[in-house]
């Protein structure tokens, strides 16, 4: 029993972020297959996705996290995030762009989970990607 407790203390502790952004619209939760799939039947929809995060040099996208899918950006939605829609942890002031502890929130490779609106006609940067997720009120690390 001693066992448990001590890896379940040293697990990761999942973070939440907030905007008051999109509420009190409902949203739809979605695999990331469907939403690759059939991307334009949820044009201007407020959708909750997960995936693989990745950022980098001109680079904000959300991948398909399965071993077994295509990982080119074709295949991929670039996330918009606005100043328009700060994201917070509840209850803080902590923004999850905020230098915080001497670091920023570390989100590159990671899996999450995002809720915000999908526009299928932006195709992100160098319109390489398959649509793009904006409006983001929601983000789970």
């Amino acid at each position: 029993m001693p066992l448990l407790v001590l890896f379940g203390s040293c697990a990761k502790q999942k973070k939440i972020f907030q905007s008051d952004c999109n509420t009190p619209r409902g949203y739809k939760k979605i695999s990331f297959t469907e939403l690759i799939r059939h991307i334009e039947e949820y044009d201007k929809q407020y959708v909750e996705v997960s995936g693989k995060y990745k950022e980098g040099n001109e680079q904000s996208a959300l991948f398909n996290d399965s071993l077994f899918s295509s990982h080119d950006l074709h295949d991929a939605i670039w996330v918009d995030f606005s100043q328009d829609c700060p994201l917070y942890l509840p209850g803080t002031h902590i923004g999850l762009f905020t230098y915080n502890d001497g670091q920023f929130t570390k989100m590159n490779k990671r899996k999450v989970t995002i809720r915000g609106v999908i526009d299928a006609g932006d195709k992100g940067h160098l319109k390489q990607y398959k649509g793009t997720i904006d409006r983001i009120s929601f983000i789970e690390l």
